[in-house]
């Protein structure tokens, strides 16, 4: 296997740590905000807008160029490009709101170290701040629950054996096939109900299941991208003309 790396582009390296970086964001977000220790927003905005502008770059790329149909794998510029750039364009919303946020509790006299000010008031805005966004969370969350079906059906994601670690299960297809497509799943179980749990008393059981879900998902994907960083070099170095 011979592959033409100067005119294919492969990138879900840093795609894959951003989704799960930024999943284990919103979770940590969420969790500080309970805990009244949400203080300086600006911080989380930012934290929110590096993963969303990577995403939203590196997907609208994917979406528009189908560099990986060069390497036989047209279907994942649907999956990981559409996606990736759905979940950027979302993050960067939130990285808007929260600063147009920030600085107007800062024009209303309001002391970010107070953090429990802060977050009380966050706790209230929030759900209504968030809902209309939920929407298009929530469509996308339908989708990627799609593309796990179509990846357990059609025996998408296995690795080519010139790749390391992962091409050892290139004769068995369906391993990856069913990890990947579960992976996929299970973030679009917890987009769904990150949409359902947008109001001001939410269902407490709902709500964990959303953390969780996002917590197994954020780690698997941050690291699955760190692994790539090897694998995917590996693969690169394996089949350069």
């Amino acid at each position: 296997m011979v592959i033409n790396w100067g005119a294919t582009a492969v990138y879900n390296t840093i795609m894959s740590v951003s989704v799960g970086v930024a999943l284990l964001s919103i979770v940590n977000f969420f969790s500080h905000l309970n805990s009244n220790k949400i203080g300086h927003i600006e911080g989380w905005a930012i934290g929110f807008g590096i993963p969303g502008f990577i995403l939203t770059i590196t997907g609208l790329h994917m979406t528009l160029t189908w560099p990986l149909s060069k390497m036989g794998f047209a279907f994942d510029d649907i999956i990981f490009g559409e996606s990736s750039l759905a979940f950027g364009v979302l993050l960067l919303a939130i990285t808007v709101l929260l600063w147009r946020k920030a600085n107007l509790y800062l024009k209303q006299g309001i002391d970010m170290n107070d953090t429990t000010v802060v977050s009380e008031k966050l706790k209230k805005e929030l759900p209504s701040l968030l809902k209309p966004l939920s929407f298009f969370a929530a469509a996308m969350g339908f989708a990627l629950i799609a593309m796990g079906c179509a990846g357990v059906t059609f025996r998408l994601f296995a690795a080519p054996p010139q790749e390391p670690i992962s091409g050892l299960f290139a004769a068995y297809p369906m391993i990856e096939a069913t990890f990947m497509s579960i992976l996929l799943a299970l973030t679009g179980v917890g987009a769904i109900l990150f949409a359902v749990n947008q109001k001001e008393k939410p269902n407490l059981g709902l709500v964990k299941f959303n953390r969780s879900a996002w917590v197994i998902t954020g780690i698997i994907w941050t690291a699955f991208g760190i692994m790539n960083y090897f694998t995917h070099i590996g693969l690169i170095v394996h089949t350069m003309k």
